[in-house]
Formats: structure tokens, sequence, C-alpha cells
């Protein structure tokens, strides 16, 4: 018998062990480190989505789908962060002049986007 066989049909690889063909289970799964945005998409899809989480999960793709999540939703909240400060005024010559006017201006740019990415990231049924 041989040591390694291929099966054509599904094309997994197999090994001889003790005269029973075991297939060769490597795990395909990334070990990216998730941020913020990545777990709380995490908690959705556990909660409310259990198929697609089981699906992800069982298909080795969990970590390199909650990174791509991460990643998205962070870039995302930069760049809103940076457009609606621009948009509204809020500058570094606020900053100088009312610092208490520009941090509370800053905190309501923080929560719009936040809330932004939440809805169209965050807990939307595609992720990414």
């Amino acid at each position: 018998m041989k040591k390694y066989i291929t099966d054509e049909k599904n094309g997994f690889d197999y090994t001889l062990v003790n005269g029973v063909y075991l297939p060769n289970l490597i795990s395909t799964e990334t070990n990216y480190e998730i941020g913020m945005w990545g777990q709380r998409h995490l908690e959705y899809i556990k909660k409310n989505r259990k198929a697609f989480f089981l699906n992800l999960k069982t298909s080795c793709k969990l970590n390199t789908y909650l990174h791509d999540v991460d990643v998205r939703a962070k870039e995302m909240y930069d760049t809103l962060v940076t457009q609606l400060a621009e948009k509204q005024g809020v500058t570094e010559k606020l900053k100088v002049e009312d610092m208490m006017g520009w941090v509370q201006a800053m905190n309501n740019i923080a929560n719009q986007a936040r809330e932004i990415v939440y809805n169209d990231v965050i807990y939307s049924k595609g992720g990414v």
C-alpha cells in the first residue's frame, strides 16, 4: 500500500497510518490580532448569525474574516472622523482658542462616526 494518496474526487490528501488512510488535516487559519471592531462583530455573528459563524469557524476562515472586518471598520472610522471634523469646521485653530469646545466637538464627531461604522459594518449582514 502507498504511504500517501490523493482522492481525485475531493482533492484531499491521505497518509497511511497502521493500515488506515487518514486525511491530512492542516489548519489554514491565520492568527491576526483582532481589534475592537472585529471583536464586536464576532459577538454579533455569534449571537445573531450562528450558522454563518459556524461556517467560518469550521472552514478556518474566522480569523481572516474578522481581521478584514476590523481593518475595514477602522479605516472607515478614521476617514469619517477626518471628514466630519473638516465639514464641521473643527480645526487646530479651534483647539488652540477653545480647548473644551474642541474636545466636545471631537467627542460628538467620534460618536457620529462610531454609529455609522456600527450600522454599516459591525451590525450588518455582510460585515465585509
